[in-house]
């Protein structure tokens, strides 16, 4: 009798896992592509755009690199379909933005909405990123997701925490309605002539305190806000040099200060200051010139023209991160606790980065205007020069001498302070008090200078 022996059959094979990639190089190759394309678009072909449009073209360079994943791992046997998401979300939020070109409000309004959003896009993508990637890969976009979850928890902190200026800092002096829009102005102390002062790149009224404390027991002295500064209102196109000249003009004589001014300018202030005293030379007593940008500047400074687009393409993106909560990395203040409030609160906010950007679109114009000033007779001027800015400019020096050519009665000091010490520097602004004061006293007792 046979038997019939039935074989066991054998199990069949555990499939060997695929295993993950690292993908190092094709993740540095893609985060590398969308920083390159964020910043060409920003700095390069949008350079100074509005915020919204400059966030917008960001967004589009950051969507570039999310794609540039995408289409790299398709090559691969494991696609990174996630990257897909992100480049999506950001892309298109950027064409958004870029065509709309959202004013202020709306994008207050929007950073109430978008932060959520891309928290749970970073926490999405992580998840799903995790499945796919190890090492190298894994760890640089764990750091670019936590990068956006950053900016989305700073710019939804600055929202809940930071009260409009006006509201958290009441202005001090008073505002005056002038060709349809306000602007603010504060007035102290008492006699003539009125020293009215013009403010540099980047500030404002309040930051002449320690000016305006060391001049209020001499004369009057009035700070004001140009357009978009501090309390004044906002315009929808930056002014030139002729337009802020005739604002100055009109909201002193509503404000009922009666002329002879002694006008007082830092740095772009300077070439402001000179406008107004071309269009009304009558009304202008004297002048002291704190470390003047000189109407000159593109040609007397060999190194200007390239910085100054340097400046405005850093400057078109200055109000962005302000929105992102970075302001206190883009500029402070050395004065004292009760007067550094207002100060860094303006200074750090994205109106503040607008201004910059605006004012630094229209130089070219303030200091063409500014050249039609050529004398100011022998009325008198202080020309206050930084010893610092005119060590490490190359032409600075010969730019001030040429400011103190403007009139037949000149004093030009070197002092060692920083060109911003000037304003708000014990020392500088000492000096900057001392030669205020010379020129009121030549004025009142119709004399020639003393040396300040």
């Amino acid at each position: 009798m046979s038997t019939t022996v039935t074989p066991t059959p054998r199990p069949a094979p555990t499939p060997t896992p695929t295993p993950r990639r690292s993908d190092a190089r094709d993740v540095v190759a893609s985060l590398a592509a969308g920083v390159a394309a964020a910043a060409g678009l920003t700095l390069v072909v949008l350079p100074g755009a509005t915020e919204g449009v400059t966030t917008g073209a960001a967004l589009l360079g950051f969507g570039l690199g999310w794609w540039t994943m995408l289409v790299l791992s398709s090559r691969t046997a494991r696609p990174h379909r996630w990257a897909a998401v992100p480049a999506v979300a950001m892309t298109s939020t950027g064409v958004a933005l870029v065509a709309s070109a959202p004013s202020d409000h709306t994008l207050g309004v929007l950073t109430w909405i978008w932060p959520p959003l891309a928290l749970a896009l970073a926490g999405w993508t992580y998840a799903r990123m995790r499945r796919d990637l190890i090492g190298v890969g894994r760890w640089l976009v764990t750091a670019t997701l936590l990068v956006l979850a950053a900016a989305a928890v700073g710019a939804a902190g600055r929202q809940i925490t930071t009260e409009p200026f006006a509201e958290a800092h009441p202005a001090p002096g008073t505002t005056v309605e002038v060709h349809g829009h306000a602007l603010h102005l504060d007035c102290r102390g008492e006699g003539s002539p009125t020293v009215v002062l013009v403010s540099g790149l980047g500030e404002f009224s309040a930051s002449w305190a320690r000016v305006v404390d060391g001049t209020t027991a001499t004369t009057r002295v009035c700070a004001y806000d140009r357009p978009g500064q501090g309390w004044s209102d906002d315009l929808s196109e930056p002014q030139d040099g002729a337009a802020a000249a005739d604002d100055l003009h009109a909201l002193l004589a509503a404000a009922g200060e009666s002329a002879p001014y002694l006008l007082v300018g830092h740095s772009i202030g300077g070439p402001y200051a000179m406008t107004f005293a071309h269009r009304y030379p009558h009304e202008v007593a004297g002048m002291v010139l704190l470390d003047s940008t000189s109407p000159q500047q593109f040609t007397a400074i060999p190194s200007y023209p390239r910085d100054y687009e340097v400046l405005r393409r850093t400057y078109g993106v200055l109000p962005t991160l302000a929105r992102l909560g970075l302001g206190s990395m883009l500029a402070g203040s050395h004065l004292p606790a009760d007067q550094a409030g207002p100060v860094d609160d303006m200074n750090t906010s994205p109106r503040a980065g607008r201004n910059g950007r605006d004012e630094l679109s229209v130089l070219p114009e303030v200091f063409e205007e500014a050249r039609r000033l050529t004398t100011l007779g022998d009325r008198p001027l202080v020309v206050v020069t930084s010893t610092e800015t005119a060590r490490d400019t190359a032409g600075w020096a010969a730019a001030q001498d040429r400011l103190a050519g403007l009139s037949s009665d000149v004093v030009h000091r070197d002092v060692h302070a920083s060109h911003q010490g000037l304003v708000d520097d014990d020392a500088g602004s000492a000096a900057s008090v001392a030669a205020i004061t010379a020129v009121v006293r030549a004025v009142r007792s119709d004399t020639r200078l003393a040396t300040p």
